[in-house]
């Protein structure tokens, strides 16, 4: 009897997870469809749809076992069992991976945090892997000797098109030889010496289309991305190409939205894109190409993995202390923790549920390349011994509610009800702070343009910051400027952009209130020069690219165009790379040597 429901259970748990493989499939190859289109407020609505299938489906399969079969207490025989059968299940599953981690949710939703361990749950994977040799190809290879290359690369091209046929693509594949020749070295040799290797899908994002893969030679294997972009007038055009694994790992950063591809081998399709981008981890990937839980779960496993292999302690993170959250980290590893606390500042009008709402407002958003994804845990266990008693004292001080200790001695367990985890960055006030000691004026203006450049892209994808003091931005490894502060930010609908009313009178001028009325959604864009860019050297820098975002004016245009269903193109990669901007460099040159 108890084998019977163990199976039975056990389906049922699979059932809901290949219904949710179905939805996510049936999403993704509509993404094909919209680029097509130029549907782009759809392609916004089907990414926040998506991205809470997962969440959807596993309520559902838990809401099936405790009605239809009564589930309350654990019965350790019947759960171990169940997780046996659930295995063997998976044997021969496209993915085993991703199937485990639904598995794990649906039972962490049915019981206690003291269950959750490798006798009832998959904290280590056992997907049957199938040999190397065996692990489905996802990519076609292609030898340019026979066909040339040109004919080849326009084969390539026109394999991955929609209905919609390129608007010179004769054109655009020699702007991309061109490049391949000029920035990628190893792929200067005869052409009966080259392979491509490029995955069979098409990744889709925003307004863009992606082909990945990798040109083989004698000299060594470079890696590429070539973007296509839609002409909105019926033709497809080819706008960048990306040769390294540093510039690809930017168009994956973590704060970019989620790719759609549809791929039914992800543990595949990782391995292949670890391979050109080997600083990303397997949990960067999965999340980059939509399974954002299979990204949390490896993340977990890999973190567990890091502890036991490590002996620093965890400390509070460089920075100022924030009014809604304490953040902590772990020097050995590039994360920051984040919780909130019990009590916020006076000056911060909101409550647990509101800033909870706010980081899932940014979960669901497309971030443009500038917040930060989270990953979002609960019931999350750290070996005490690891914290210093300063760490342990200033979390016991603003969280003590969130916090309870399992175990005694080396063996006892700070759990945290929840917590956020982002990737670590300086924060930008200590990154200029340093910039400005070192008398580095390049550093300077870089992270004063990539600052301005936040902001903007931020307002144009109808996100307004809030709090826009430079503590709440950080600076990658790549130099990218990354807004993280999420408990003020709203829609640009919310707010009134106003200009400051002129001081007329002594008493106006001296006034140490304002003196003018100033009501919730008020925003003054000119006191950022004030209270945000104080430094003159920051604000010298700042109003070399970016003295428009200090006046109401433009925010009012930029709220304008947001309400009109207007978005402005962000791209993944600089404009250098862009094959337009490439023409006008070569344009401008010729001009030039011939009025020479």
């Amino acid at each position: 009897m108890k084998n019977e429901l163990a199976l039975t259970i056990a389906n049922t748990i699979i059932n809901g997870f290949e219904r949710h493989v179905a939805l996510f499939t049936e999403i993704t190859q509509s993404a094909r469809e919209r680029f097509q289109q130029c549907q782009w407020n759809e392609v916004h609505r089907s990414a926040r749809a998506r991205t809470n299938f997962y969440d959807d489906r596993v309520t559902e399969s838990f809401n099936a076992i405790k009605t239809e079969f009564n589930i309350s207490d654990l019965d350790n025989a019947l759960w171990q069992e169940i997780k046996t059968v659930y295995s063997d299940l998976l044997s021969n599953h496209k993915q085993p991976e991703l199937a485990e981690t639904f598995y794990n949710s649906v039972f962490c939703h049915l019981f206690e945090r003291k269950y959750y361990h490798n006798d009832y749950i998959f904290v280590e994977s056992t997907a049957h892997r199938l040999d190397e040799k065996d692990i489905p190809k996802i990519y076609t290879s292609y030898q340019p000797q026979a066909l040339g290359l040109k004919k080849t690369i326009c084969d390539i091209m026109n394999s991955h098109r929609t209905v919609i046929p390129f608007e010179d693509l004769d054109s655009d594949v020699d702007a991309l030889i061109n490049a391949f020749r000029r920035k990628a070295h190893k792929t200067r040799v005869k052409v009966e010496d080259l392979q491509f290797d490029i995955l069979n899908f098409t990744f889709y994002r925003n307004k863009g289309a992606y082909l990945i893969g990798r040109v083989l030679s004698p000299a060594g294997e470079t890696p590429f991305i070539v973007a296509v972009l839609n002409n909105e007038k019926g033709g497809l055009y080819i706008d960048a190409l990306l040769t390294t694994s540093e510039s690809m790992a930017v168009v994956f950063g973590f704060a970019r939205a989620y790719f759609f591809v549809d791929c039914q081998h992800p543990y595949a399709l990782i391995n292949f894109l670890q391979g050109l981008m080997p600083h990303k981890t397997k949990a960067d990937l999965y999340s980059a190409i939509g399974f954002h839980k299979q990204g949390k779960t490896q993340f977990y496993r890999d973190f567990l993995n890091h502890l036991d292999s490590s002996d620093d302690q965890f400390e509070l993170a460089a920075g100022i202390k924030g009014m809604v959250m304490s953040v902590f980290t772990l020097p050995s590893y590039p994360y920051v923790f984040k919780i909130i606390k019990d009590k916020f500042s006076p000056s911060k009008n909101m409550t647990k549920k509101d800033v909870k709402g706010k980081y899932r407002l940014v979960k669901l958003h497309d971030r443009v390349g500038r917040m930060a994804d989270t990953m979002e845990y609960s019931e999350v266990a750290f070996p005490k011994a690891r914290f210093n008693d300063e760490l342990l004292a200033e979390l016991q001080k603003v969280a003590s509610s969130i916090i309870r200790y399992e175990g005694e001695g080396a063996d006892e367990l700070m759990i945290i009800e929840h917590l956020y985890i982002e990737r670590r960055m300086v924060p930008l006030n200590l990154y200029l702070m340093d910039a400005l000691k070192n008398k580095a004026q390049e550093k300077i203006d870089q992270a004063m343009f990539g600052y301005g450049e936040a902001i903007k892209q931020l307002i144009s994808a109808d996100i307004f910051p809030g709090d826009m003091l430079l503590k709440n931005f950080g600076v990658t490894r790549h130099g990218r400027v990354i807004f993280y502060d999420y408990d003020e930010i709203t829609y640009m609908n919310e707010v009134n952009f106003r200009v400051k009313p002129k001081a007329v009178t002594e008493e106006q001028m001296y006034a140490a209130e304002p003196w003018y009325s100033v009501l919730p959604g008020d925003m003054f864009p000119e006191e950022l020069a004030t209270f945000a860019l104080a430094n003159p050297s920051y604000l010298k820098a700042f109003k070399v690219h970016h003295e428009d975002l200090l006046t109401a004016s433009y925010w009012q245009q930029c709220q304008k165009d947001v309400a009109d269903g207007i978005y402005k193109d962000v791209f993944p990669y600089p404009v250098k790379y862009r094959f337009c901007h490439q023409e006008l460099i070569e344009k401008t040159t010729n001009t030039s040597n011939q009025q020479s």
